[in-house]
């Protein structure tokens, strides 16, 4: 496969299924977000986290190249008239959401109750993962306003939403882990 193909030096990039659109398409950041997202989890990945952690995001971030594949596909272009699924592109399904359930529960169940917000910070791996997790957020953000204009399996939608859950859970046990910091939002009574 060529790294360099030169098609997209006009400002447009193909889809599956050969549709082109501009680059700038919220089709394109959509998936480029999460591409962005999945960079970021390779970096969290690779600090020093138990390795349970590190299963984890591996399988995450396969998931993650599910969403981009599907966020990635003209959906006109990938079903035949038959109903059949021509590009065999994968789906998300109800198992990745609740393996990101149980993850959180798991995680959850050692972790000090939450009374207030947590300021993001702590451990350069916590801010790591506290990014990941805003950078989901858009994600998410930019896969709804793509959902509203051009419908897509709606796992994909449920599956980032779990995930910024996930990550937020995984920045609290990496704080726990680390023995950071966890540095609580109280507001300044005024007057």
């Amino acid at each position: 496969m060529k790294i360099y193909t030169k098609t997209g030096d006009d400002g447009t990039t193909g889809l599956f299924g050969g549709t082109r659109v501009q680059k700038h398409h919220i089709r394109i950041e959509s998936y480029g977000t999460v591409d962005e997202l999945n960079s970021w989890l390779g970096l969290i990945r690779d600090q020093e986290i138990a390795d349970c952690s590190r299963k984890q995001l591996t399988k995450i971030q396969e998931q993650l190249f599910t969403i981009g594949a599907v966020l990635a596909t003209d959906p006109e272009k990938a079903i035949l008239k038959n109903g059949k699924d021509r590009l065999n592109i994968p789906t998300i399904t109800s198992s990745e959401i609740e393996f990101l359930e149980n993850a959180i529960d798991e995680m959850d169940a050692v972790l000090p109750e939450m009374t207030h917000f947590i300021l993001p910070g702590g451990h350069t791996t916590v801010s790591y993962c506290h990014i990941a997790r805003t950078i989901c957020r858009r994600a998410e953000r930019m896969s709804t306003l793509l959902f509203e204009n051009d419908p897509f399996d709606s796992a994909v939608l449920s599956y980032l939403n779990r995930l910024s859950d996930y990550l937020f859970v995984l920045a609290r046990k990496l704080s726990k882990d680390l023995k950071a910091d966890e540095i609580k939002w109280v507001p300044e009574k005024k007057g």
